[in-house]
């Protein structure tokens, strides 16, 4: 008997294995629909006599696989919550044509491409039909697999009621589990009743949500809502889900998915590899002109805190003398500070002292762009004063980011914070390239 089950118990442990690193069924539908839909567009224009059938069936790999990529990118792949109605198409076609834009910058200098051009459009929309009814499909799937939402409304009794009636109208799978008026019990309540999902109906403080409960609802894997009202709307909220015909957002506990992550990472990398020549010739005359000013020592090590608050070692080159805080223990840097080495300053003001942090980079403990990483200590202090200060370390801290690019060493925490957060909500590529390149402009400005 036992030689029956183990082939079906170790298929099965290995798709959790898959499971557990990120592998989802989605990929494998939309990869076939996406294919198929190339197949088809070229049998619809040249039947069976296809031109070059070789380089046509591998131009149709290549666009496949490069739609897939943006898809995951893109962020269809993250972890979906249960509750509400999403507007896929819209997102689904632009990273379509993203896709195929994508494929066709990369095919097209050799002169041929999977799909005739004058199809592409009818391409783009196929496949945004086909990708948004997989989401569909895999929605209802999961409601089939784990049962309607059981919801947990939070606010007044009249807003609560009147959300019940709207669930009740339009959202008929969900199950209102409770009406509570507090919401400081949130994670009792949601144990209480075995709720999946929670919404808050009234206005809510920011800070009665982040870190906490946000953070532990979002590891127990359920989904968290705030009501868009005057107020929230005009916080820049940009993706607005329906539920029960009434507008809300989802709650998340990280300003940026998984995908956005990994998608800053590859592109650092690719910019570190890009820039790796100069920045090892920078830094050898750094060294050098160091080594002549400064003495021995010239690369300095300090704990710093990282992703999640976790400390690691940080390298730069040393502009401060080695007994520099002998007298007090660690402290920010002054406008004047008088602890600088004598011919050391201009490296700090254009910011050459940092170039060592790009072995920090390489090993993923910092990112080219991103919060400034700072002293153990010093961040327990500032914990401590400021409000919310801790979400700055939801990614790895950058050798350049918003707040070091718009102030300088001696300004203030409270106001890098908000520059610090605003880079987190607003996170994409472009910005690091405009962040980059205003970094340039600070170096050669020398400002302090």
């Amino acid at each position: 008997m036992s030689g029956t089950t183990q082939p079906s118990t170790t298929a099965y442990g290995f798709y959790l294995r898959l499971w557990h690193a990120g592998f989802r069924w989605l990929y494998v539908v939309d990869a076939l629909g996406v294919f198929s839909v190339l197949v088809v567009v070229m049998a619809t224009r040249f039947g069976m006599d296809w031109p070059e059938p070789a380089a046509s069936w591998t131009g149709i790999v290549v666009a496949t696989v490069l739609v897939q990529v943006v898809f995951y990118f893109g962020g269809l792949y993250e972890k979906q919550v249960r509750l509400g109605q999403r507007m896929w198409f819209s997102r689904v076609a632009g990273l379509t044509f993203v896709g195929l834009a994508v494929s066709a910058v990369l095919v097209l200098p050799t002169g041929r491409y999977p799909v005739p051009r004058a199809n592409l459009p009818a391409v783009g929309v196929l496949v945004a039909f086909f990708a948004t009814g997989s989401r569909e499909l895999s929605r209802r799937l999961r409601a089939g697999r784990f049962g309607p939402p059981r919801v947990l409304l939070v606010g007044s009794d009249e807003q609560t009621l009147l959300a019940a009636e709207h669930l009740d109208e339009s959202d008929r799978d969900a199950v209102v589990a409770a009406r509570v008026v507090d919401g400081d019990e949130v994670l009792a309540d949601v144990d209480r009743h075995r709720a999946t999902d929670v919404v808050f109906v009234d206005d809510v403080v920011v800070e009665d949500l982040f870190p906490e409960p946000a953070g532990t609802l979002d590891a127990r894997g359920v989904g968290a809502y705030l009501r868009v009202t005057a107020t929230s709307a005009l916080m820049g909220l940009r993706e607005v889900r329906e539920i029960g015909g009434m507008p809300y957002v989802a709650l998340r506990s990280q300003a940026l998915r998984p995908d956005q992550v990994r998608l800053k990472r590859l592109v650092e990398l690719v910019v570190v590899v890009a820039v790796s020549p100069l920045v090892l010739v920078m830094t050898m005359l750094v060294a050098g002109w160091l080594r002549v000013v400064a003495g021995t020592g010239v690369v300095l090590r300090q704990r710093r805190v990282g992703r999640g608050g976790r400390p690691f070692t940080l390298v730069k080159f040393r502009t401060m003398a080695a007994d520099a805080e002998n007298d007090g223990g660690a402290r920010l840097a002054d406008r004047d500070d008088q602890r600088v080495l004598r011919g050391c300053g201009w490296l700090r003001s254009t910011r050459l002292d940092e170039l060592p942090q790009f072995w920090n980079v390489v090993r993923g403990e910092m990112s080219l762009v991103g919060p400034r990483p700072e002293r153990p200590e010093l961040v327990a202090q500032f914990e401590a004063a400021i409000p919310g200060y801790g979400r700055r370390h939801e990614i790895a801290p950058g050798i350049t980011g918003l707040a070091q690019t718009r102030s300088g060493y001696h300004t203030d925490p409270a106001y890098k914070l908000g520059h610090d957060l605003q880079y987190l909500m607003s996170w994409s590529p472009i910005l690091d390239v405009q962040i980059l390149a205003r970094t340039v402009l600070v170096m050669v400005r020398r400002r302090s």
